[in-house]
């Protein structure tokens, strides 16, 4: 792993800590003012721009103080000279879901680029499977 990958890796590291603790300044600390990002929830156009991306975790933390799990299952991080991709899973749910369906993972893609000498997340899309046809505690399979 080179030295921009090591550095991605911490930056998502400590991003998924701080969405965690939540800790808004430090989950929109490394991410570009022109910042597009694609939800599980709507708006199913994106959010463009900081402030939108701001806007959007309070809800989140809020559901999450209730027992809520956020934590980096797997991470992989490809590098060039001023962009970069990363995509992770993660566990992410209540108690309840994770034990009905403990191999759900949340998958995060990140698109990164440099911005004065910088990492910078341009690009963020959070996206669980289609669970509607995987067998579950109600159905007959």
């Amino acid at each position: 792993m080179n030295q921009d990958e090591e550095e991605i890796r911490r930056l998502i590291e400590e991003w998924a800590s701080a969405v965690h603790r939540g800790d808004l300044a430090a989950v929109v600390r490394d991410h570009a003012d022109d910042l597009v990002m694609y939800d599980v929830p709507p708006p199913y156009e994106g959010l463009r721009g900081l402030d939108a991306y701001r806007a959007v975790w309070p809800g989140f933390f809020a559901w999450q103080a209730s027992g809520a799990e956020f934590t980096l299952d797997t991470l992989d991080v490809t590098a060039g000279r001023d962009v970069a991709y990363a995509h992770a899973l993660l566990r992410c749910g209540t108690p309840e879901e994770l034990a009905e369906r403990p191999a759900l993972r949340l998958r995060l893609t990140l698109g990164l680029c440099k911005e004065d000498g910088r990492w910078v997340v341009a690009h963020e899309h959070h996206s669980f499977p289609d669970l509607s046809s995987e067998p579950g505690p109600s159905s007959s399979s």
